[in-house]
């Protein structure tokens, strides 16, 4: 095992030409996740031209992307010489839609939205920031209040008699007209529960903390521009993340004979097999005994003799390229004629709070047994597994528990002791 803390491009040329068998990775979408700063874009083409010189001929690669900027993450692998294979779409049914409801943004400027980009046009001359007006007012609402980019907003009368005291500057009547006037009243018409984390109020339970469910009024529009657009948004629920499966051009003319030069070449067909039955018994196998991969197969067994030995099928479904979480909004997508249908494809569910031991905070976390499916389909035994972007390491200690030697480098100090207690600690184990 070698960790690295530090950039993955210069950590990454330390390690010698064609010395890893396999790279399994999280990366940085570039979307701005939570405003994080390392989330501001996809790795570049140069990173990837590194990590395919340290891989060896034939090796693959499996790589994290979510559906907005899927094109940008593809493009560079391909560009920096990779082979793309395929896709493995994670299905989830726990994603929360980060919608914008139109209608009631419209009532909230009282169907004028240029009083909205007024306010914050002023606002960022007071020289107040951002985390300040979160303080005070106990609310995120800080970058909407300072931004005309991005959902401007003026706060409401009760927020803006604790907001402001704190204005150093002069403030003209206009401004607290434009707050006195700001919102056209909205009838309640009943209510809504939404689950929420305590880590920061998020939207999403699974960004740490606990979940929490809190109510919220339903409200029917008051403006007549609001009554037009009632029901219209800017987003659908997310419910899936892809897997990029690429592979480092072959060194040889055939994939058997590249296969026998470096060990690299092919995935593991058999190793990551899904049990067939009906759904309940075929769900919980595959998640956790179906297949411990190579700690066994490495000891002389291959996959039949591992089946036998645990009573189960002779052979089980062949695996695809689809990997979902059990949950019941997914599994009401699958036929109801066919009992076993959602079985045929692996199972994972989210990040459980298992998944954040060893005081890990990392906003997003991969579950432990979908890095190791994923590491056990793509790197021969004994292998070594790389991830460029190892974040608090959940490919690492997954490489770790299925019995490879880990590699992986990150530039967040925080991240990289989260990671190192992780791993080490599985690593022990």
């Amino acid at each position: 095992m070698r960790l690295l803390q530090g950039d993955c491009l210069e950590q990454m040329k330390t390690l010698p030409d064609n010395s890893i068998d396999a790279i399994v990775s999280d990366p940085p979408y570039g979307i701005s996740f939570m405003a994080k700063k390392w989330d501001y874009d996809v790795p570049k083409v140069e990173v990837w031209q590194e990590a395919m010189r340290v891989l060896k001929p034939g090796g693959h690669a499996l790589i994290a992307c979510g559906t907005r900027t899927q094109h940008r993450m593809v493009v560079n692998i391909e560009d920096a010489g990779f082979e793309i294979r395929d896709v493995v779409s994670w299905i989830y049914g726990s994603g929360f839609p980060k919608s914008l409801n139109i209608g009631k943004q419209i009532d909230k400027c009282n169907g004028d939205p240029n009083r909205l980009e007024k306010f914050t046009a002023w606002m960022r001359t007071t020289g107040i920031r951002s985390r300040e007006i979160d303080d005070i007012t106990g609310t995120n609402m800080g970058g909407h209040y300072l931004t005309a980019k991005s959902q401007p907003a003026i706060p409401t009368a009760a927020l803006w008699a604790k907001l402001r005291p704190h204005i150093t500057i002069e403030i003209p009547a206009w401004v607290d007209e434009l707050v006195d006037r700001i919102e056209a009243e909205r009838e309640v018409v009943g209510t809504d529960t939404k689950a929420r984390s305590t880590s920061g109020n998020s939207a999403l339970p699974t960004v740490g903390g606990d979940t929490v469910y809190k109510s919220w009024d339903i409200t029917a529009p008051a403006t007549e521009a609001a009554k037009q657009w009632d029901g219209w948004g800017t987003a659908l629920k997310p419910a899936c993340e892809f897997f990029t499966l690429a592979r480092k051009p072959l060194s040889e003319k055939t994939v058997a004979a590249n296969v026998l030069k470096w060990g690299t070449g092919g995935i593991y067909v058999d190793g990551c097999r899904v049990e067939a039955g009906d759904d309940s018994t075929s769900l919980a196998r595959n998640n956790k005994e179906g297949y411990n991969g190579w700690k066994n197969a490495s000891g002389g067994k291959n996959a039949a003799a591992i089946r036998e030995e645990q009573g189960l099928a002779p052979q089980g479904r062949f695996p695809a390229n689809l990997i979902h979480d059990g949950s019941q909004e997914v599994l009401d997508l699958f036929p109801e004629t066919d009992n076993n249908s959602a079985s045929r494809f692996f199972y994972c569910a989210k990040a459980s709070k298992k998944d954040r031991d060893e005081g890990n905070h990392h906003p997003t976390v991969k579950p432990t047994a979908l890095m190791q499916y994923l590491c056990r389909l793509i790197t021969p035994a004994g292998g070594t597994v790389l991830d460029p972007y190892m974040g608090s390491g959940s490919t690492g200690k997954a490489a770790i528990g299925e019995g490879f030697d880990f590699i992986g480098c990150e530039l967040d100090e925080d991240y990289y002791k989260i990671a190192q207690a992780r791993i080490t600690n599985e690593q022990n184990q």
